[in-house]
């Protein structure tokens, strides 16, 4: 199946962009804050949370990044303005951190402090490798001034267990995942039952720890083992909910839902949907599967 995945992903990236864009339109909420808003409002009214995502990273100067700043603080007014029950996810390459550090650190601050006031939060995203000890830089900086704030771990790096040691000790919010960005081999693992081991492995360590988790994960294997886990050291629900891309397995975000467990969906939007579209499909090919199969499920 991996192997006609990565044949699909090929494929896409010839496709002309509004085909693309057609069949990407179920995991992205398109271009407008509008779209998304509504959406949103959407999923609210069936008991799920949302986190907004303004599409874009990887910008290289202050113009860049600040226009990205501005496009993130209006996400809080329409939160604000809508009552909606979402947070704020951030790429810290979006901000700035791929040319200077301190510049996307006050920018994040900033927006953690929007956030602040009004009763929000902020999910400061890890992106790949060269910026991982920089994220955690930045998120234990701000964190120090302000509790609204988390950050992400990639349960495929090698590092992420150290990681979780160190930040378990100042009460971090985590979201925890398996990882999409390539790493060579000497930095993260390949072998899929080593990355759910170690994402097993983490979890335990942040609950035990009394750490907020953010449990994001489409793998079942994952997700029951999450179950187990919760009721075997008997977890409150107020310190974990679980979390999923935009139109991947509704059908199990819709069961855990169900099962009463809280589920946050992480919802991206903006004009940069292309890129964000084909890199996902190169990083993840089994997005290109599911894609693949909505191609041969319309009905006439």
């Amino acid at each position: 199946m991996s192997f006609l995945n990565n044949i699909i992903v090929s494929a896409v990236q010839l496709m002309p962009k509004s085909v693309v864009g057609f069949f990407s339109r179920k995991y992205i909420a398109g271009e407008s804050l509008d779209s998304a808003v509504s959406l949103v409002k959407d999923l609210n009214a069936k008991g799920i949370y949302t986190t907004l995502d303004v599409l874009g990273e990887s910008v290289t100067n202050e113009e860049e990044a600040t226009r990205a700043f501005h496009n993130a603080m209006k996400v809080f007014d329409s939160i604000v303005e809508h009552n909606l029950q979402a947070n704020l996810s951030i790429k810290p390459t979006q901000l700035g951190l791929s040319f200077d550090e301190q510049f996307a650190c006050d920018q994040i601050r900033k927006l953690v402090k929007r956030a602040s006031e009004i009763d929000n939060f902020v999910r400061i995203d890890m992106e790949d490798s060269p910026y991982t000890d920089a994220t955690i830089n930045i998120y234990k900086t701000i964190f120090e001034n302000y509790s609204n704030v988390g950050i992400v771990l990639q349960a495929y790096l090698k590092r992420s267990y150290n990681d979780t040691v160190i930040l378990n000790k100042i009460g971090t919010n985590y979201r925890i995942c398996k990882g999409i960005y390539v790493e060579p081999a000497s930095r993260a693992y390949k072998d899929k039952q080593m990355i759910r081991d170690n994402f097993l492995k983490m979890l335990e360590s942040m609950f035990k720890n009394g750490n907020y988790v953010g449990i994001a994960t489409h793998d079942e294997y994952l997700i029951d083992n999450a179950y187990r886990m919760i009721k075997e050291l008997n977890i409150p629900n107020d310190k974990f909910e679980f979390q999923m891309l935009l139109g991947v397995r509704e059908d199990l975000r819709n069961k855990i839902n169900n099962d009463g467990y809280k589920i946050r969906v992480y919802v991206p939007f903006g004009e940069d949907w292309y890129a964000y579209s084909i890199r996902r499909l190169q990083e993840n090919p089994q997005i290109a599967g599911y894609i693949f199969q909505n191609i041969f499920s319309f009905k006439k």
